[in-house]
């Protein structure tokens, strides 16, 4: 079986062909599409076994968990023995998840495969990612990074609209999804092993650590981590609480509107990146930590009107503001730090992302159960925007003169 390399069909050129680059973020969108698969469903499960939101979001932080879990081991073993051997794996345990929620009969089930996914999840992102820009090459860094933040964002908003165009109009609402989504995970595995990666670096040290970041990247590393960490922790109160939300405050339960409202969320996560590709570092990270205070403001004005439009225009600002600030960091990333640290430095704004999306939206969970939705809503919301804008005011601070700032 042909190899595809980074120069192209016949590998005798230096720069490498976009069309690469696209190709090897897809093994990236297709593991995300199961990241947010299960949105939609959570209301059918819920019926079915009759859990609380408190449960709910526990089952939604087991893939949290999962994630960071990967994210302490996948950076450092794909930089030292290469992509492959992370990826490959990677995309069988989101198989195995599927084979788990399309099977599901209690909560445990449903915990074990979200942990599954979320591992999954976290090997993409430090492997899949690196290796888009490892396929990149030095001449490709900004269209690496756009390729790769935007098969993430795409992915993760595709599978629940797929999933609730499916859970609506055919038969087997919670399994129907998964098996559409083996078939993609399939492809996924016939690309990774097609690709030409590059071997690891090897190194020495522990495998499993809290990653760590060349001292030349880690003031991106630290700035997209304020930036992006408000925003994917107010995409993660939509997919894990924004159903119960639209049932019993906002009076509708359907599972195509529940997966639209998550896929048009992410849609405005993946058009602002390309819209916003050629400005400088500085001036996205300042954006999206902006989008993500106008999300929860107008998630409060929401629940006050209980408005469903206006709850959709927050969930497109709160992908606006994940989008930015991903963006931002992986592009300010893949400009200072190392090849062969480059899957560790992802780790890392990843686990500080991920951390605070998974204790908030939990504890506003069971904050839920005991005041009401709209209380919990109400709380998490004002927590995100003190945090946005403290995360807005350190881009400002720790990027005097433009440090930051400088396109890349």
């Amino acid at each position: 079986m042909a190899m595809l390399t980074a120069e192209g069909e016949s590998a005798t050129t230096d720069r490498p062909k976009n069309g690469i680059v696209w190709l090897a973020a897809w093994p990236v969108l297709a593991v995300f599409v199961l990241s947010n698969a299960v949105t939609p469903l959570y209301v059918v499960w819920q019926g079915e076994l009759g859990f609380s939101a408190g449960v709910l979001t526990a089952i939604f932080a087991s893939y949290i968990a999962g994630l960071l879990g990967a994210l302490l081991v996948a950076g450092v073993v794909s930089d030292r023995v290469g992509r492959k051997p992370v990826l490959l794996p990677a995309i069988g345990l989101a198989v195995l998840a599927c084979v788990l929620f399309a099977t599901a009969g209690s909560v445990v089930v449903l915990a074990v495969a979200r942990l599954l996914t979320g591992i999954a999840v976290g090997a993409t992102v430090s492997a899949g990612m690196a290796a888009v820009t490892d396929l990149g090459g030095s001449a490709r860094k900004r269209l690496a990074a756009l390729a790769a933040s935007s098969a993430m964002v795409l992915g993760a908003g595709f599978g629940p609209l797929l999933a609730g165009i499916l859970a609506e109009t055919v038969p087997g609402p919670t399994v129907t999804i998964f098996v559409v989504e083996i078939v993609v995970l399939a492809s996924a595995f016939v690309v990774v092993a097609r690709l030409d990666l590059p071997a690891g670096a090897g190194g020495r040290g522990p495998w499993i650590r809290v990653p760590s970041v060349a001292q030349g990247g880690r003031t991106a590393v630290l700035l997209g981590i304020a930036v992006f960490a408000p925003g994917i922790t107010s995409t993660s109160f939509v997919l894990s609480l924004g159903p119960s939300l639209l049932t019993q405050v906002l009076g509708t339960g359907n599972r195509m509107l529940a997966g639209a409202l998550a896929f048009v969320m992410f849609l405005g996560a993946t058009g602002i990146q390309f819209a916003v590709r050629r400005l400088r570092v500085c001036a996205i990270l300042l954006g999206g930590a902006g989008a993500t205070v106008a999300s929860m403001l107008t998630l409060l004005l929401s629940l006050s009107l209980s408005s469903l439009p206006i709850f959709a225009a927050a969930a497109v600002l709160a992908g606006i503001g994940q989008g930015l600030g991903q963006l931002g960091g992986l592009t300010a990333i893949s400009a200072s730090v190392p090849a062969d640290r480059l899957a560790e430095a992802n780790a890392a704004q990843n686990v500080g992302g991920y951390l605070p999306a998974a204790i908030l939206p939990l504890s506003t969970g069971f904050l839920s159960d005991a005041i009401g939705m709209t209380s919990g809503a109400t709380t998490f919301a004002v927590v995100v925007i003190a945090a946005a804008v403290a995360g807005g005011a350190l881009v400002v601070r720790r990027a005097p003169g433009g440090q930051v700032a400088a396109r890349t």
